[in-house]
């Protein structure tokens, strides 16, 4: 996984012979510099077809993960975010931790000024599990912004999203 602060090059956008890697690779993840840091401004990404595995049964989970998040220096390319989460194909995982995981893959990469996960897995057993997990970088108001959103969560239409 790339951390610098500047811009490496990359590697993965525009490379029409890609390999997908069904195992969890987080150092396919690649980053680009903000070309608008002065300013606060959401980037989100819906990820309708994540699919991972229950560790326990090795039977394959599906969902769509929703990552919006509040960049600083850098930002995630979204080819090598799309291979990252294909990577977690044959991860076995329980989806709360599958959540965490990636935010903080994300946290690492990029260190955002906020950053927020929902997965909405699809019912298995008749019952759907949902979990939201963020983070503001601490001391600043993203800190606070992350303990409202956290506080709101799920309760306003606003914040609803049905895939089912």
């Amino acid at each position: 996984m790339k951390t610098t602060q500047k811009s490496p090059a990359l590697t993965l956008l525009g490379q029409k012979d890609v390999k997908y890697n069904y195992a969890y690779t987080p150092e396919i993840l690649e980053t680009f510099s903000n070309k608008h840091p002065q300013r606060d401004y959401w980037v989100k990404f819906n990820c309708p077809e994540f699919t991972s595995l229950c560790p326990i049964t090795g039977q394959p989970d599906f969902a769509t993960l929703y990552i919006s998040y509040v960049p600083d220096k850098l930002m995630v390319e979204s080819k090598s975010l799309k291979l990252y989460l294909v990577s977690f194909r044959n991860h076995g995982a329980f989806h709360e931790d599958v959540v965490n995981i990636i935010m903080d893959d994300l946290i690492k990469l990029m260190s955002p000024r906020y950053i927020e996960i929902w997965g909405k897995f699809l019912p298995r057993g008749g019952i759907s599990i949902d979990p939201y997990a963020n983070y503001g970088r601490i001391g600043t108001k993203y800190a606070e912004l992350a303990q409202l959103r956290f506080n709101q969560h799920d309760l306003t239409t606003m914040d609803h999203v049905d895939n089912r």
